[in-house]
């Protein structure tokens, strides 16, 4: 759906001031950031249309191939709608959600809003998000007044090598597609995948193996970012962002060390932690693994870190993973 610069335009939120910590390591890396290119997730995907008190309406702007609405989507969304009634001196610290029926991409989705709590630190509050009178997606978001605390201490980021050094996700399908042996439902495959319009960039430190050949450990790494400009900003919008991030290749984790077919995946729940300040148009590293799959669930636990080392976010989702029986043998 193109981008509709002046129509339903949610209120972004203004910056707080003092900037992000690391601000100054991150301005060179961001250097091929285009500044004037405003992104797609602010002016469309994340821009909710003001219906009601506490009652907003969302657009789609990229439906993945299975034609289900993209979970990250919804979850950004419904964040944007939970700050919208909250202060402006209060941050998120935490959401909780479900998704409850599969979304209908034909349609816009409701978000109601419930201010469940509002207290002197802490406020909570309620989204449903609602298409055809039914609920499609429950959450609950938490928002902090900024304290500061003598009590902290975090894991170390995994030494890898940076984005500039790696290739983008296009650049490697690019060389898959060279592949003068490669298998037309392959080629096929990868030609739907460069022509859909995703508003994150994504450069993997270990691609994993395109076509599954091999079982792989259930852990992978990549740089993430927005596409466009987001600047300096109320903090909630960049965690509306990463939370629309989160959740793109974040599932597929939990299926590397196995060679079946998936027929149906698609998320159960999805929750998230905010922990320090950072720009979601910088790139920012994504650690993700999967410790355990049974059930025909699947559930993984996921890290995004600062470029300097400081852990922004944590993340973990559980979803639905019904595959067939593996091929007998796999050739390009």
């Amino acid at each position: 759906m193109a981008a509709r610069p002046d129509a339903g335009r949610s209120r972004v939120l203004p910056a707080e001031g003092g900037g992000v910590p690391g601000e100054k390591e991150a301005a060179a890396a961001a250097a091929d950031q285009p500044g004037d290119l405003r992104s797609v997730l602010v002016t469309s995907v994340l821009n909710l249309e003001p219906l009601d008190l506490d009652l907003f309406r969302g657009r789609h702007y990229w439906v993945p191939v299975s034609q289900r609405l993209f979970g990250g989507q919804i979850v950004g969304q419904a964040l944007v709608a939970a700050a919208k009634a909250v202060g402006e001196e209060l941050q998120v610290h935490s959401l909780h959600c479900y998704f409850v029926r599969a979304g209908d991409p034909s349609v816009p989705v409701l978000y109601q809003v419930e201010r469940t709590r509002t207290g002197r630190s802490f406020s909570v509050r309620s989204v449903k998000a609602i298409q055809h009178g039914k609920a499609i997606f429950i959450c609950q978001a938490s928002f902090q007044e900024v304290q500061a605390s003598p009590v902290q201490h975090q894991f170390h980021m995994p030494d890898v090598p940076l984005p500039e050094e790696l290739q983008t996700q296009e650049e490697l399908i690019q060389q898959y597609l060279q592949d003068p042996n490669l298998m037309e439902k392959y080629r096929r495959g990868l030609n739907k995948m460069l022509a859909q319009e995703v508003p994150i960039e994504m450069k993997p430190v270990n691609p994993p193996d395109l076509f599954h050949q091999n079982p792989q450990e259930p852990k992978q790494l990549f740089w993430v970012r927005a596409r466009g400009h987001i600047g300096d900003c109320d903090m909630k919008l960049h965690c509306c962002v990463a939370a629309y991030i989160s959740d793109y290749a974040f599932l597929g984790t939990a299926l590397l060390p196995h060679r079946h077919r998936v027929r149906f995946m698609v998320s159960l729940d999805h929750s998230m932690w905010f922990h320090a300040p950072f720009r979601a148009d910088h790139w920012m590293l994504y650690e993700c693994e999967s410790p355990w799959a049974g059930g025909c669930r699947g559930l993984v636990h996921g890290r995004l870190w600062r470029r300097d080392g400081v852990l922004a976010v944590s993340c973990a989702q559980e979803g639905v993973i019904r595959v067939q029986a593996p091929p007998t043998e796999s050739k390009l």
